[in-house]
């Protein structure tokens, strides 16, 4: 680029995203004269999910403000909780996330979640349709100009995953009212109305039954259920209210 000079910083926070050159301190870059801050920041590398606030010069400016020569440009993260503003908060997780899905569903929170690749611009318009949180390890799909919100998922280890997005948008815990396979509501259900899905062993040895509205799938406290509780347990302890 061969318009004005700009001096730009990036908050450590957005190390992972930006070259290292960059990672210490202020660095100049050469701007078009025409180009929005917000897509300066983008072609360095940092998704405009990940920012929470533009800095120039001491004053807060929007991703839309084009910057001018000399100006000296500080690039925060977001707040933690992040406020997610227009719609009631829920999610909707790209392909490689299925164990941080069924882990959010656990614990009661709305999360949508596609098992097959359906592309980046399908996944870009569903959350803009149904305006959920749209969360990926995929930095371009969260460079796409349609999605309604998003944030990127900074570790590859459930447990961190899981942590990493409660302390970030502090969604309520309403856990075991959600469907771990379909994200549909639970119910109670008696023994005769799953009978079908159970083994002789189960059927003998519970009496207490829930059901998902929308697959049907039952639900009971087998095997897994100790491990699945202390999932829950963690998260409360941390992040329930």
């Amino acid at each position: 680029m061969n318009g004005p000079e700009i001096h730009i910083e990036f908050a450590p926070e957005l190390g992972l995203f930006v070259p290292h050159a960059r990672r210490a301190g202020v660095t100049p870059v050469g701007t078009d004269g025409s180009s929005t801050l917000g897509h300066v920041v983008e072609s360095l590398g940092v998704p405009l999910t990940e920012v929470g606030a533009l800095v120039v010069d001491g004053r807060e400016v929007p991703f839309s403000h084009i910057p001018a020569a000399g100006e000296s440009v500080r690039v925060r993260p977001v707040e933690r909780p992040q406020r997610v503003l227009g719609a009631p908060l829920r999610f909707l997780l790209d392909v490689h996330l299925g164990t941080l899905a069924r882990r959010m569903r656990l614990l009661g929170v709305d999360t949508a979640y596609e098992s097959t690749d359906i592309g980046d611009p399908a996944l870009a318009a569903r959350s803009a349709a149904e305006r959920r949180v749209l969360l990926s390890r995929d930095r371009g799909l969260l460079r796409r100009r349609e999605l309604w919100a998003g944030g990127f998922v900074y570790s590859t280890h459930p447990d961190d995953q899981l942590r990493d997005i409660l302390g970030r948008f502090a969604p309520e815990l309403k856990p075991w009212t959600r469907c771990t396979a379909c994200n549909g509501l639970l119910g109670k259900a008696t023994k005769e109305q799953v009978a079908d899905q159970l083994e002789s062993g189960t059927e003998r040895s519970y009496d207490v039954f829930a059901q998902c509205a929308e697959c049907g799938r039952a639900y009971w406290k087998g095997a897994h259920h100790d491990r699945l509780e202390a999932v829950v347990e963690r998260a409360l302890a941390e992040f329930g209210t």
